[in-house]
């Protein structure tokens, strides 16, 4: 038996409306627990589903009551004010359908709309940690009411630096309320969380590694420098559709995504310099299909939830294995297939494949000069190698163009630059 049949007639008819009549693994196993008042302890991927697994609990517990201005009965920690968005913009359907107010709160937003929403009735307020804490500072909201909390993504809080602040939060509200927490590890800061907090939790590890993901491919694409990688960018998009790209640093996001659009592939950016009307507006152009791309760089893309995204793009690798198996995870979303390709260059071969190794992921590698045309997903997947593919000129592989003046010259000592001073020294960035 479905567990939706547990739920408010409300919340199943409105779920049936979106055409969601089966819950996912996420959903069946957290569901229960939740509703029975248990705190929860979720481990489960982005895309299977877990706004879902707390959001209905949540909304069936507050129906039928009204809550005191200022005083919010449920809370959604989140880490970024993408991802308040987005949880908020999956739950208010269904808090309408039930005749709750929901509300976001965030930093970057001017204070007025978000403190008159809360004095005219908030009965679940989505909020990133900073601007809720500075509200309750200011005695804008307070946590008496609170019934139950929960802490999205909260791996990505600690890593944030929000470990104090969500600490704070969650120890404010009433000892005995619930309290379910969701994140992609469970180690750290986390645990102590936990550990601090949640109260005989019961736990649902429903995606112990990302990387497991069958429906996922993944693949290494050597190239060149920039121009080669911006060449092997835009022939991947035109072939798959659909884009997430990822960079290193803000100013590459936007180079990246400018040289696109200059190619006749519509993108646009998503970093932390944009204003969030900016941001809102760019991840908005991306959702409808605007535009086909977007550059992102790790914290920013934290907020991206958009379905039927076939292709995830590393422009630079990732900086560890846990972020690349959450930038991996914006493709093959909830059952749906998905490509993954990591650009690099010779030099850097090594270590890519040491950190796809430390994700625990299979890999195939081309090379740019003999990769299939057009690369689709499928293509990829046919003709790539189980190891790194051998290149006779590992300085130089893919150069085109005018030859360097300094071919055919003397080669310089090592560590000395052409004007004889010293080189600068230093690890070298992967990718």
């Amino acid at each position: 038996m479905s567990v939706f049949t547990e739920l408010p007639a409300e919340l199943v008819t409105t779920l049936s409306e979106q055409g969601i009549t089966e819950p996912t693994p996420v959903q069946a196993a957290v569901v229960p627990d939740a509703l029975a008042g248990y705190d929860v302890l979720g481990r489960a991927r982005t895309g299977s589903g877990k706004t879902l697994a707390f959001g209905l609990p949540i909304l069936s517990r507050l129906a039928g009551r009204r809550s005191r201005p200022c005083h919010p009965r449920a809370l959604v920690v989140v880490p970024t004010r993408e991802l308040a968005n987005q949880v908020a913009r999956s739950l208010q359907p269904l808090a309408h359908a039930l005749g709750l107010k929901l509300t976001t709160v965030y930093g970057g937003t001017p204070y007025e709309k978000q403190t008159r929403q809360i004095r005219q009735r908030a009965d679940l307020v989505v909020a990133t940690p900073g601007r809720l804490e500075d509200l309750f500072e200011n005695g804008y909201v307070f946590f008496d009411d609170v019934e139950v909390t929960v802490l999205d993504e909260a791996d990505h809080l600690c890593d944030l630096g929000f470990y104090p602040a969500v600490d704070k939060l969650v120890g404010l509200t009433p000892a005995g309320s619930q309290r379910l927490l969701l994140s992609a590890t469970l180690d750290g800061d986390v645990d102590l969380l936990v550990r601090t907090h949640l109260r005989e939790p019961r736990v649902h590890e429903l995606d112990p590694n990302a990387g497991a993901v069958t429906t996922m491919t993944h693949h290494t694409l050597t190239v060149g420098g920039f121009r080669d990688k911006i060449g092997a960018l835009t022939g991947l998009v035109e072939a798959n559709g659909r884009t997430i790209v990822f960079t290193r640093t803000r100013e590459s996001a936007t180079q990246v995504a400018e040289a696109l659009t200059d190619s006749g592939v519509p993108a646009v950016d998503l970093q932390g310099s944009l204003s969030q009307r900016v941001r809102e507006r760019n991840l908005e152009r991306f959702s409808t299909g605007q535009a086909q791309v977007v550059v992102a760089t790790d914290v920013a893309a934290r907020g991206i939830h958009v379905d039927d995204v076939g292709l995830v793009v590393h422009f630079d690798a990732a900086g560890d294995a846990k972020s690349y198996l959450h930038r991996s995870g914006r493709t093959a979303r909830a059952g749906r297939e998905g490509c993954v390709v990591t650009l690099t260059t010779p030099r850097a071969v090594a270590q890519v494949v040491r950190l796809q190794q430390s994700a625990g992921v299979e890999v195939l590698h081309h090379d740019l000069r003999t990769a299939p045309r057009p690369m689709t997903a499928e293509a990829l997947a046919e003709t790539g190698h189980p190891g790194p593919i051998r290149t006779h000129d590992t300085s130089r592989p893919h150069r085109s163009g005018p030859r360097s003046p300094h071919r055919g010259q003397t080669r310089r000592p090592a560590g000395r630059s052409y004007a004889g001073r010293p080189r600068r020294q230093g690890k070298r960035p992967v990718g």
